[in-house]
């Protein structure tokens, strides 16, 4: 655990918000994530579950609960809120356990290529659906997203770039990236968040507070091109196939998952530099590396000429890399 989420004391209103639910035991951490959320267990009486703090006003725990109950109601397994309490943003959910795809993939990679099948089928089934209430992933947030790497990255390793022109290179892609027929995009759809849960293993979701409607190829490439872990090559494009063969996405499809592959990909640099920077967590830069293999995969990809051309001009592959290494 970095510095900034050292303090993993239960939040002092912990104690009696369980008792008033019936709860009561031992808490213990759980985790912390790059936001200011953090998770405790609370096991009492043979039983457990998951404390969320997510404190006002850094958090608002509520689109976790409302987004919880439409993948409940449509099938999905999301985690059973046991009770909530807004004001201090205290939310008690059914435990998954401690089996994430994560370390089973890590692993060991073939053993794990069933669950990344089910991780797929996954979204096969929730592409069926009809995006939730929810806003809509549209041309602004890609643009604010993609700015990231500019407004974090650029500045962090001594850039000076073009930044209309940078704008100007994802316009020109970013009608591969928009659909018609939005879906539910759970937005960090990846191997952490990703639990095997129970002796059958069945995929539970964590981590969807953010969703938004937008295209079904999003949540692939939080899957396929994992910034926190490696995933080869040849799973990536086996998963894409699977995917494929039963939604019959075609080669459209396969240009929109690249333009959000690289999206994505510019965001997460972005991000993970804005981490280290503002927020002092120094392990996020050491993933960048990691996630520039992905962006230029994608980039070399023909829907993506526009922004390759752009990054040929303004980034020298010698300063795409780890942004603190690259700046000390």
């Amino acid at each position: 655990m970095e510095a900034a989420m050292a303090d993993m004391t239960p939040p002092a209103g912990a104690p009696a918000f369980l008792a008033t639910h019936g709860w009561s035991g031992d808490i213990s951490p759980v985790a912390g994530d790059a936001s200011f959320r953090r998770y405790f267990r609370v096991a009492s009486a043979g039983r457990s579950a998951i404390l969320m703090d997510a404190p006002p006003p850094h958090e608002d725990p509520r689109p976790f609960i409302r987004i919880a109950q439409w993948l409940t109601d449509h099938g999905f397994a999301a985690p059973a809120i046991h009770a909530a309490d807004l004001s201090q943003g205290l939310v008690l959910l059914e435990d998954f356990g401690d089996v994430r795809l994560r370390e089973t993939a890590d692993a060991d990679e073939a053993a794990a290529l069933p669950h990344y099948a089910a991780a797929i089928d996954l979204l096969v089934a929730l592409r069926a659906h009809p995006a939730g209430d929810l806003p809509p992933y549209d041309r602004a947030v890609l643009h604010r997203e993609a700015g990231l790497f500019v407004d974090w990255y650029c500045p962090a390793v001594g850039l000076t770039v073009d930044e209309p022109g940078y704008r100007a290179a994802w316009d020109a892609v970013f009608d591969h990236a928009l659909t018609e027929s939005p879906v539910t995009v759970l937005r960090d759809y990846h191997a952490e968040n990703l639990m095997l849960v129970g002796a059958e293993r069945r995929l539970g979701l964590l981590d969807f507070q953010d969703a938004l409607a937008g295209h079904p190829a999003y949540d692939l490439v939080s899957l396929l091109q994992d910034a926190r872990r490696d995933v080869d090559p040849m799973l990536e494009a086996a998963m894409l196939a699977r995917y494929r063969s039963a939604t019959g996405a075609g080669d459209d499809f396969l240009a929109a998952y690249h333009v959000l592959g690289a999206q994505r990909n510019a965001k997460i640099i972005g991000i993970f530099t804005r981490l280290w920077k503002r927020d002092g967590k120094p392990r996020y830069p050491t993933l960048c590396p990691r996630v520039w293999r992905y962006l230029e995969r994608d980039l070399a990809q023909p829907a993506l000429a526009p922004v390759a051309r752009w990054f040929d001009a303004n980034v020298p592959p010698a300063l795409r890399g780890d942004p603190a290494a690259l700046s000390a």
